[in-house]
């Protein structure tokens, strides 16, 4: 049996959780929807959080909450989710893709800058792979931004201040309004659903209003927030282990021809999510060799907008450049470190 890319960390913890609300009797938008919001305000220091259905209707929210005339454009990274492209869509607003750098996959200070010149007012930054950009780029344009950190959560910057010290900036704390999906193939996951952050008071006090007046069916249920308040918990140590498995992977791929993303500045401390591989070459002789060696290797930005939309949109050359050579190697907590090292040894192989 091929080991598997992809694998929800769900242990006894996380069942136990479900099991017990499932128990209670009381599975609907409740109790533990408000303390999953609580955790997350600890968490990331939020003024205001939401946890919602889906990452969709985080962004809705979150497109309503900033109040921006209709029409207005919204920039979305190329190898972000294909979903956000109709979502801005159907809100009203108009996507503007942008194109990313071959080194890191996130958007660039060019592509912003044409971005604006097409009308771009709200930048929606998705951190693919759980990546980090500039930030002091992005917020030099002066542009709302909201954050996905669907797939970063877990990252960091070094902010260097000569009095007051060093500083750590997690991911979700950089954006106006900041999403975290839950879905299952997120660096957390409740099962699906997405939580939506701000550390604003006014943008807070904005978005609670919203929240207020949601239907019940917009709220995630407590037996998906169950799940989440465990995965938050274990958060840290999923962390470490992820760690160790990249720092054995990142030694692996570097005595080879190809390349995995690296950061865009020192003081940046990436995610772990899966483990992405540039290659020299098309993806189908390292698909096929992997196989071979039982292994499961799959294209990396398949469900992204350039893949869904790539035919309307004219520009995006490093998108669809890594479209069609980059794959994604399997890296989860559940995968153990006798499986880590069996493709370890075929990173340093892969033809």
């Amino acid at each position: 049996m091929k080991i598997p890319v992809t694998s929800s960390t769900i242990r006894r913890r996380e069942m136990d959780a479900v099991l017990s609300c499932m128990v209670s009797e009381k599975i609907g938008p409740g109790e533990l929807n408000l303390r999953l919001q609580q955790q997350v305000k600890d968490s990331f220091g939020a003024a205001c959080c939401a946890a919602l259905r889906s990452p969709a209707i985080a962004l809705e929210y979150a497109l309503k909450a900033l109040e921006i005339p209709q029409n207005s454009g919204v920039m979305i990274s190329s190898l972000a989710p294909d979903w956000q492209y109709p979502v801005i869509k159907k809100a009203n607003y108009n996507p503007i893709v942008l194109d990313v750098s071959q080194d890191t996959a996130l958007i660039t200070q060019e592509a912003v800058e044409n971005g604006i010149k097409q009308g771009g007012r709200v930048i929606l930054l998705h951190e693919t792979c759980g990546m980090l950009p500039d930030f002091e780029m992005l917020n030099s344009f002066g542009l709302p931004v909201i954050e996905d950190a669907s797939q970063s959560a877990g990252a960091y910057v070094i902010l260097h201040d000569e009095e007051k010290g060093d500083e750590q900036k997690n991911a979700g704390t950089f954006g106006v309004f900041s999403i975290i999906g839950l879905e299952e193939q997120d660096i957390l996951t409740a099962g699906g659903g997405a939580v939506l952050m701000t550390s604003g008071k006014r943008e807070g006090i904005v978005l609670k209003k919203l929240i207020d007046e949601a239907p019940v069916t917009d709220i995630l249920p407590d037996i998906n927030c169950a799940l989440g308040l465990v995965q938050l918990k274990e958060r840290e140590r999923n962390e470490q282990i992820r760690n160790d498995m990249k720092t054995m992977y990142n030694q692996a791929v570097m005595q080879g021809k190809h390349k995995t993303f690296s950061t865009s500045a020192e003081n940046i401390v990436p995610a772990v999510f899966s483990f992405p591989v540039v290659l020299v070459e098309g993806l189908k002789d390292v698909v096929s060799y992997a196989s071979r060696k039982e292994i499961e290797v799959i294209p990396a930005f398949q469900n992204t907008v350039i893949a869904k939309y790539g035919e309307e949109i004219p520009l995006c050359i490093n998108a669809k450049s890594l479209l069609l050579r980059c794959v994604l190697f399997p890296l989860y907590p559940r995968l153990g470190m006798t499986q880590a090292e069996k493709i370890a040894k075929v990173l340093r192989t892969l033809p």
